[in-house]
Order: C-alpha cells, then sequence, then structure tokens
C-alpha cells in the first residue's frame, strides 16, 4: 500500500528544505539490491524525520513517468498513482466536458483534475483526505491548472449546477481491488441517487458490467496505444450514444466506433488477412460495426476476429499464409515445413494455452510466424500467418 504521507510531510515536502531534500536524494538507485545503502544516505542527506517521505515521492515520481504529463514536481501516493488516468487518457474525458463547469468530487491529487480545469469554464476539486487534498493543490498550482479545492464527502454535495465527475476508490481497506461496484468508495449506485438529475461521469474499470450501472446512459471503453484502459460511464445530456469505444494512440490520434453505426457485417469465409480489432472495440460489443466500417466480415458470429482483403490502417492485421483445421501434430507439421523457430500464438474461442502449446510443438528454424488459434463453427481451425 505504500508509504502513509502526513500533513507534516506534505507541508515538508512543498517547502523550500523540502524541494532541496528531494533534490538530494533524486539520483539515488533505489532499487531492491541498493535500498538498505540508499535509505542510510538519505538518513545522513535529509534526517532520519523525513527520509521515508522523500524517498516515497522520489520513487512514485519515477513509477509516474509515462503516465503523467510532468511528474517530475508532483506529490503523490501509491495508490493515487496508480488509480490516476494516464495523462492522455484524462485529456480525451476531459475534452467533452469543454466549456461547462466541471466539480471533481473525488480529485485525490489532482491527476485528473489537471486536464479537466484545462479545458472547463470554471473547475473545482474536493476530496475527504486532507492529505490528497494538500497535494492536489501543489499538483495544481505546478501545472498551472486553475481550480478550486475544498474538502468535503462525494456524496454531500457542496455544488448545484456543475457536471459532476468522480472515480470511487477501488481497492478495500488492505489495498486488494475490488470489481463489486457496492464495495467502491463512493457506491456507484449511491453517487448515481446523490447526483441523480445532474449530468454525470464516472471513471471505472474495463471490465464493469452493464447491467450493474442501469443508470448509466453510455458506456465508453477506453484504450491507450492497445491497451485497454478504463470505462467511463455518461449520464445525461453528456450521453451521445449507448455503447462507444475511443482508441487513443500515443501520437494524439483517436478512432472512435459506436453503436449507432450500422452492424451489418457478415459471417464470410477467411479472406487473405485476419484483423484482431483493439481492445476497447472489443469490450464495448461494437465488433460488428467496426467490420462494418471496414467492409471487413467476421470469421464466426461468436468470436471477435475478422477477415478480409484489405486491413484498416493502423491495426494489427495477420497476412494469411494458410489456414486448416487446427490439431498440434498438423500444426506442428506446418510450422517446421516453413521453418519457423519463433512463433507468435494468438487464442481466442478455444481451450488453448500459448505458454504451453509453444515448446510442444518443438520448432527450430530461422524464421518467425504467428498463429491464430480459433474457431469456425464447431470446427477449431488455425491460420499460420505473417504479422504485420
Amino acid at each position: 500500500m505504500g508509504y502513509r504521507f502526513s500533513l507534516d510531510d506534505v507541508t515538508f515536502l512543498r517547502s523550500a528544505a523540502g524541494r532541496d531534500a528531494l533534490a538530494r536524494c533524486a539520483e539515488l538507485t533505489l532499487s531492491e539490491s541498493s535500498w538498505l545503502a540508499d535509505v542510510a544516505r538519505a538518513r545522513a542527506r535529509v534526517g532520519v524525520e523525513h527520509a521515508a517521505a522523500v524517498l516515497e515521492t522520489v520513487l512514485l515520481r519515477r513509477k509516474a513517468r509515462g503516465k503523467l504529463a510532468d511528474p517530475g514536481q508532483w506529490l503523490l501516493t501509491d495508490d493515487a498513482l496508480q488509480q490516476a488516468s494516464a495523462y492522455p487518457v484524462a485529456r480525451h474525458r476531459a475534452r467533452r466536458l469543454a466549456g461547462r463547469d466541471v466539480h471533481d468530487v473525488t480529485c485525490s491529487v489532482g491527476a485528473d483534475l489537471v486536464a479537466l480545469a484545462a479545458v472547463a469554464d470554471r473547475c473545482v476539486g474536493s476530496d475527504v483526505d486532507p492529505v490528497r487534498l494538500a497535494m492536489a493543490e501543489h499538483n495544481c498550482a505546478r501545472a498551472g491548472a486553475r481550480a478550486w479545492l475544498l474538502r468535503a464527502d462525494a456524496l454531500r454535495p457542496v455544488s448545484r449546477s456543475a457536471v459532476v465527475v468522480a472515480d470511487p476508490g477501488r481497492r478495500d481497506s488492505r489495498g486488494h481491488r475490488t470489481w463489486r461496484p457496492a464495495d467502491f468508495v463512493p457506491a456507484l449506485d449511491a453517487l448515481a441517487g446523490t447526483y441523480a438529475g445532474r449530468d454525470l461521469v464516472v471513471k471505472c474499470a474495463p471490465g464493469i458490467e452493464r447491467d450493474a450501472v442501469p443508470w448509466a446512459d453510455e458506456v465508453e471503453i477506453v484504450s491507450l496505444d492497445g491497451q485497454v484502459r478504463e470505462s467511463c460511464l455518461w449520464s445525461g445530456e453528456l450521453a451521445t450514444t449507448g455503447r462507444r469505444a475511443s482508441v487513443l494512440r500515443g501520437d494524439g490520434s483517436v478512432t472512435t466506433v459506436t453503436d449507432a453505426e450500422s452492424s451489418e457485417a457478415q459471417v464470410r469465409e477467411p479472406g487473405e488477412w485476419i484483423v484482431d480489432p483493439d481492445g476497447a472495440i472489443v469490450r464495448a460489443g461494437l465488433v460488428r460495426q467496426y467490420a462494418a466500417r471496414h467492409g471487413l466480415g467476421q470469421l464466426d458470429h461468436r468470436i471477435a476476429y475478422l477477415t478480409g482483403d484489405t486491413p484498416p490502417p493502423g491495426v494489427r492485421a495477420f497476412r494469411v499464409l494458410e489456414h486448416g483445421k487446427y490439431s498440434e501434430k498438423a500444426l506442428r507439421a506446418a510450422l517446421r515445413r516453413r521453418q519457423v523457430g519463433r512463433v507468435e500464438i494468438l487464442v481466442r474461442g478455444l481451450d488453448v494455452d500459448p505458454s504451453r502449446l509453444r515448446p510442444r510443438l518443438r520448432l527450430n528454424g530461422p524464421r518467425e510466424a504467428s498463429v491464430v488459434l480459433t474457431r469456425i463453427g464447431s470446427t477449431p481451425t488455425a491460420f499460420v500467418c505473417h504479422a504485420e
């Protein structure tokens, strides 16, 4: 669960002495093998009283690289960093709220608040934890984010007309992740009830079941560079469709698929390519819409792999070299015939563990290939492919 910061820690870290202490410990290795020696060095440089808070802050800033836009001056807790959205995801969500008054009722250390403040007309952040609130004040100031901050319980409204944004805690008292919406802090239904009639945006884990949030008018699944990151629940006038998949790339591009699009994709014979849609599209149940948009077909109506003669740009696709009914013996023979020594194995719709199958293939050759294992109707099928 990480070090538990106190308000005194935050006050020190924000001071000139604290900034100097952080600078003096910034170059420490802080690896498992060097930890004891680094702790001794930190205590000698900044004193026993503050060494733990300084070392934890140095570590968290390192972990935040690639997640926060500029974490070098941030104050963080381990839990807050784990739950914070990657900045491109937070920025994507905030863009839908541009020009609105926004109240982040679970602002924590301000990771989402900074993105919201950049586009909102007026922005308020509140939290029940005074330590995180003090960190948020520091972080917003460092990022140049204009936001009013106050201590308040998310279930006791202190604003009237602003869009409400919430990111409920999803860990129990022992730090274990919880998946039940009733166990979130605050619970999802309690949030929805408290802000009934207001525009509400709630960030959740991507695995949340649609039936668990009947009050949500739109469920958006967001991925970043191929990794599904979160669900976002939109209610009121903010919702523009029932289901949405947003595929974000590091270059700033965004691909959006919604259930308002045509789903007239057909099951067809395998074409020249196998296309593996982004996880956000699969999780959002929008594979048919994506297929119809790009003129692709489904290998099987229950399987998310698509096929066609021209793959969409920017998507992972596999050029089919050969395919047939799957068995280990037949697959081994096909790969040896092609002199494949290294193989990537993707499975969908079959009970096959790639990590166990790979050594059983006993391959030895100079070439590489990708194998897609799936089911077409009742037939287990293997595709030997070249990934592009």
